[in-house]
């Protein structure tokens, strides 16, 4: 019976150790500096892959990250597990109700966004097979099709990532970019899987077989299992020990559904994806729940994923830069058109077309899998297998960073300027998240020309989507306003708490109500990310509590106000 060795163990244990921690370093210095992290985790493969460390040091490269072998196998094999629970957190981060009210925007943005750069890709591969990399054995037909989907597909684990980082996936403008990218990429791999059977990589039963048992899975999980895993939760988190017996249910039927469309020549991330969405659509699964499987799985296991990419390829040998740069400017220019196109068609404002755009063109793993499915069936060369890595790279690292920018005011709103003695409650009275935001409402509309069944109505369609609990006793109910021309807060403090779902289950203590402009998003995200910042100590929900008035509360929050606000 085959099994490591005691060295290969050991050098097991150490290439996994280096791999983690150098993309959790990497990550946390990205963070630091306002990237994404996944930024800093692709720079990790790089500096440990044939890049850097097997350019200086190549023995001990190929010592820790071997390419054949045992140790080759578990690092993919790893790797693939990585990636498979990273897409199943994703998954269970998509409420289905805010994709279905998102659903004509981003269908809109979904479709202008693969048609437009899948036709660019179509019509550059035959007008210039040579200068694009094509063999000259391969069939033509075989390589347009593949050129396309690379140039048209969205890597949808990059982009829920660089949002997640951004704190955006929760907000309407991430579910319009995932449900988007859901779209672009289930008829990318549809594409896929027809050009695994041309090629000769089919799934069981040809490719016709392939995607009927696809589109019959799809429709099955998010209908028939969603329903089983809501009528399964209330009894597990009953008789089982919680959260460990939920958390082992969900993990399972993960790895079920990865296993099944893996075998039927579908990706594995697809099936853990849309197990994800069937938990997702649950309320029984807690948010605390959702929080803990989701810091596991990103900050140790998608870092590896994330950084193994970087072990793939040498980006000096067989590099052509002009053929890097055709590469890159054609992937850019047909998602950004896409996008744009689709964003204008759905009537968003300028800037969150822009930010779509930026968010789509992540490429990410799933065009390094491309790559290596035409690579070895010898439809392409080395060179534009290195291009399109190094697009997938590129493309990833400057989503998050453009997004920033894109919807960065030049003057970030500020929590403190916009408070006022007039919007706030000392003792609120509710008991519960809808009686706070209706209590909360009133004072509002008291103070401005505003609807107060409207405003109540708003927040707490916004709070059904999602809980605004954000944790340490604070919770960020909001809305955002048609005609509204300035944001508006109102606090309320609570002795006794209010239950908001936070991650860490404690009771609001603190309950701000933002009133933002519809037509502006960046300033949710900005007094949001604002409040979280002032109450990242655990106690600072107590140190307000002890505020007897408006001025002793105003006082306290700016002992904590961040000096470069």
């Amino acid at each position: 019976m085959g099994h490591l060795e005691a060295t290969e163990l050991a050098v097991m244990l150490l290439s996994l150790g280096l791999l983690i921690g150098t993309a959790r370093l990497l990550g946390e210095l990205a963070r630091r500096y306002h990237q994404p992290a996944i930024l800093g985790e692709l720079l990790a493969g790089v500096l440990l892959g044939p890049t850097v460390l097997g350019t200086l040091l190549p023995e001990w490269q190929t010592f820790l990250f071997p390419k054949e072998g045992a140790n080759a196998v578990v690092l993919e094999g790893i790797g693939t597990l990585a990636i498979v629970l990273f897409m199943l957190v994703a998954g269970m981060e998509v409420d289905l109700s805010v994709v279905w009210k998102q659903g004509r925007a981003a269908l809109k943005v979904g479709i202008s966004g693969i048609l437009v750069p899948f036709t660019l890709g179509l019509l550059a591969a035959f007008l210039m097979p040579t200068a694009l990399g094509r063999q000259a054995d391969a069939d033509p037909v075989i390589f347009a099709l593949f050129l396309a989907t690379a140039m048209s597909i969205s890597a949808l684990p990059v982009i829920v990532k660089t949002m997640m980082d951004l704190n955006l996936y929760r907000t309407d403008l991430g579910m319009v970019v995932v449900s988007a990218a859901m779209f672009d990429d289930i008829t990318g791999w549809t594409i896929f899987a027809i050009i695994l059977g041309m090629i000769g990589a089919e799934g069981p039963g040809g490719v016709a077989m392939t995607v009927a048992l696809t589109l019959v899975y799809g429709v099955l999980m998010l209908t028939v299992g969603r329903w089983l895993v809501h009528r399964t939760l209330p009894y597990l988190q009953a008789y089982a020990h919680w959260p460990a017996g939920v958390l082992g249910f969900i993990v399972t039927l993960g790895l079920f559904g990865a296993a099944f469309t893996e075998m039927i020549g579908i990706h594995a991330i697809f099936g853990s994806f849309l197990v994800g969405v069937a938990f997702g659509a649950s309320p029984h699964v807690q948010e605390r729940t959702r929080m803990m499987l989701d810091e596991f799985v990103s900050f140790i296991f998608a870092p590896i994923f994330f950084a193994s990419i970087g072990l793939r390829v040498n980006f000096v040998t067989n590099f052509d830069a002009p053929l890097v740069l055709l590469v890159l400017l054609l992937a850019c220019l047909g998602k950004f058109a896409g996008a744009l196109l689709g964003g204008r068609w759905s009537g968003l404002p300028t800037r969150e077309r822009w930010a779509i755009g930026f968010a789509m063109n992540a490429r990410g793993a799933m065009e390094i899998i491309l790559g290596l499915l035409a690579l070895q069936a010898g439809v392409i060369h080395q060179r534009l297998f290195v291009a399109l890595v190094v697009t997938a790279i590129v493309t990833s690292a400057i989503s998050g960073p453009l997004m920033r920018w894109i919807l960065q005011q030049r003057q970030p709103h500020r929590l403190l300027p916009i408070l006022s003695p007039k919007l706030f409650v000392r003792n609120l009275a509710a008991n519960s998240s809808r009686e706070a935001i209706r209590e909360l409402a009133a004072l509002v509309c008291q103070q401005h020309e505003l609807n107060d069944e409207m405003i109540e109505g708003l927040a707490w369609e916004r709070e059904q989507m999602t809980a605004t609990g954000i944790g340490h006793g604070v919770a960020l109910p909001r809305a955002r306003v048609a005609n509204l021309e300035e944001p508006v807060v109102v606090v309320g403090l609570s002795e006794a708490g209010v239950d908001f779902d936070a991650p860490d289950g404690q009771l609001a203590h603190a309950i701000f109500l933002l009133l933002t402009p519809l037509e502006d998003p960046a300033v949710q995200l900005d007094l949001s990310a604002n409040i979280a910042q002032m109450f990242r100590d655990p106690q600072m929900s107590q140190r307000v509590l002890r505020a007897a008035n408006f001025t002793e509360f105003l006082a306290v929050l700016k002992t904590v106000e961040p000096r470069n606000a």
